[in-house]
């Protein structure tokens, strides 16, 4: 039995070892082959740092999907709002045999910005 724990321990030691040269070999070979990138990290924590990054873009991804959905209703009931007033307006302006004078210069360009943000208008 003691032989066996022996022979256990040996064989983590060995694969200790390996692992140890591996490292080195791929530090030795992106040195040798990469020299420009000496003072950079190494590949495998840089993969590991994009990984962590990856994970908290899943939970900022998660936490933050309903308030773009939510965004994206207040929008459309936004445009839906604004669409019914102005179809109000004119049927108003009709109905009277009124018109409204030209738009301002400010309102023009007022009405022209809330059409780039909402092109549904």
């Amino acid at each position: 039995m003691e032989a066996e724990v022996d022979k256990l321990e040996l064989m983590f030691q060995k694969a200790d070892s390996d692992l140890d040269y591996i490292q080195y070999r791929l530090e030795y070979e992106i040195k040798t082959n990469h020299p420009d990138s000496a003072g950079e990290k190494n590949p495998v924590t840089l993969l590991k740092e994009l990984s962590a990054i990856k994970s908290r873009y899943q939970t900022l991804y998660a936490r933050f999907k309903p308030v773009a959905v939510e965004q994206k209703e207040t929008k459309s009931r936004i445009c839906a709002t604004v669409n019914n007033t102005m179809n109000v307006i004119q049927k108003l302006q009709k109905q009277t045999d009124l018109e409204l004078t030209p738009l301002t210069e400010e309102e023009k360009s007022a009405a022209e910005q809330l059409k780039s943000h909402m092109p549904d208008l």
